[in-house]
């Protein structure tokens, strides 16, 4: 199996168009210029509408911040992740002050965000985990130590994964392919 890891802290921000936040794009995959799947982490520092992303399935996740009301649904850093079409460009407000969020965007089909507070036993595609605190990726019969707010992936999906110890952690995947 071949694990790929991305550190936020080793990745350019990219400022937001519409000034209202930036962006670390920690994988576009395949390929950059024709993604089937992103994982990105921005900072919203003012509220305004989300960007339109026609045919994209998206999934949101506060990983730090009091939260944001989102299409007029609180989320913070306690909520589960908020799945949501990506054309809609919901209206975000901050509750109070700036967030930091994980986002999966999925091209042409629907990715899934989930806590990685139990193992994953079975994949169907890429897979991933973004976690927050440092911890232990065990990946079949690989142990890879992450430091905090790292994104680990694989195309490979065979055999069980699962982290140790316990982190604030969350698995992903591509759910649909074409």
């Amino acid at each position: 199996m071949s694990l790929h890891t991305v550190r936020w802290a080793e990745v350019p921000e990219q400022p937001w168009r519409n000034g209202g936040g930036r962006t670390r794009e920690l994988l576009a995959w395949p390929a950059p210029g024709g993604w089937r799947l992103r994982v990105s982490v921005a900072d919203i520092e003012r509220d305004g509408p989300f960007s339109p992303f026609p045919g994209v399935h998206r999934s949101f996740q506060v990983l730090s911040g009091a939260g944001v009301r989102l299409g007029g649904m609180d989320l913070t850093p306690d909520s589960l992740p908020h799945a949501f079409d990506g054309a809609l460009a919901p209206d975000c407000t901050l509750l109070a002050g700036p967030t930091r969020d994980l986002n999966l965007m999925v091209a042409g089909g629907r990715g899934r965000l989930w806590s990685a507070a139990q193992p994953w036993l079975a994949g169907t595609g890429w897979r991933g985990l973004y976690t927050t605190e440092a911890t232990t990726l065990r990946a079949g019969t690989q142990a890879l130590a992450l430091p905090p707010h790292t994104l680990a992936w694989s195309e490979d999906t065979s055999g069980a994964w699962q982290i140790d110890p316990p982190a604030r952690a969350w698995w992903l995947t591509l759910e649909d392919t074409p």
